[in-house]
């Protein structure tokens, strides 16, 4: 199983009602075991897990970077 943290910006000018819909979508990818709000550059640390690289980058390509609000993500895959 690969596991990875992936860190999530949302639109800078977005309300705390989208941020909190964001949230939920985040939440109902297959594969994300934990949200948390963070201050700072970025506004989620998702932590994910796949089975493969493959399928782990296409979690985060296809279905975390496709909710709306998501402007950028940067994936750090654990490596140990």
């Amino acid at each position: 199983m690969i596991k990875a943290l992936v860190l999530v910006r949302v639109g800078s000018s977005e309300t705390l009602n989208l941020m909190k819909t964001v949230k939920e979508e985040i939440c109902k990818v297959k594969g994300v075991k934990d949200v948390y709000g963070v201050f700072g550059r970025y506004d989620f640390a998702v932590t994910l897990e796949a089975e493969t690289t493959q399928k782990l980058g296409n979690l985060v390509t296809d279905c975390i970077r496709g909710i709306s609000g998501i402007v950028y993500t940067e994936t750090l895959v654990i490596g140990f």
